[in-house]
């Protein structure tokens, strides 16, 4: 059910769309906007460990850090992010909020192209189609608000069960696979295999089933919008 766009010419820009996805950069690549040190929000925060990080000072980068996850209604990649460089400094979450599902990434390759679906706890979302075209989903809508809830819900089942991946994010999965990802403070979990076989495992099953109901909302609602 992935790939309901008409195929255009994928834009440049949308690779780099999708790496932010997962809220993985490394701290040292922490590109800031507009941001300052002494001033307050998560950018400058980021910034503000950053710039600690490159002096050495991995006390004041760890504080920093810290303020952008104690923030209650902090967006959620951006908890992720600060998570991803915490565990990078060596802090690592509590464990009753280590295995937490913050967001689910579904990757999927069909035979002419990549799509990826990402959702997250605060109701966002975002799908990038193998054709080049992309919605970026900020609205608050209870239908969607309750098939991202569902999404998280599938996901953090197959998360309970598997440890977080150790070793740096593969490349997208070959042709005619799919993959699971599940983003939690702890890291990256995640499940993989040709898309015909996972899409009927007890467990990686209703994940797809929930990423394909979620996309197709979103492309209702965004081709209502655009009508």
């Amino acid at each position: 059910m992935f790939g309901l766009f008409k195929k255009k010419t994928p834009k440049p820009e949308f690779s780099e769309i999708r790496e932010l996805l997962f809220a993985d950069v490394p701290l040292s690549d922490w590109k800031p906007r507009d941001a300052t040190p002494d001033a307050a929000g998560p950018w400058n925060d980021f910034e503000a460990a950053r710039l600690a990080l490159g002096r050495g000072d991995t006390v004041s980068a760890v504080a920093a850090l810290r303020r952008v996850v104690e923030v209650a209604d902090v967006e959620t990649r951006q908890s992720l992010q600060a998570w991803h460089c915490l565990r990078q400094l060596g802090v690592k979450p509590e464990l009753n909020q280590g295995k937490r599902v913050l967001g689910v990434v579904l990757e999927v390759h069909l035979d002419d192209g990549l799509d990826t679906l990402a959702a997250y706890e605060d109701g966002s979302a975002r799908y990038i189609n193998h054709g080049g075209r992309a919605i970026v989903w900020e609205a608050k809508d209870e239908r969607v608000s309750s098939l991202i809830a569902s999404l998280l819900g599938e996901g953090q089942r197959v998360a309970d069960v598997i440890g977080p991946w150790e070793e740096p994010r593969r490349p997208a999965p070959p042709r005619r696979h799919v993959r699971i990802n599940m983003l939690t403070p702890s890291g990256l979990h995640f499940g993989e295999g040709p898309l015909s076989v996972l899409s009927a495992d007890p467990m990686g099953g209703p994940v797809i089933t929930a990423g394909t109901v979620l996309m197709q909302a979103l492309i209702e609602r965004a081709e209502r919008t655009t009508a």
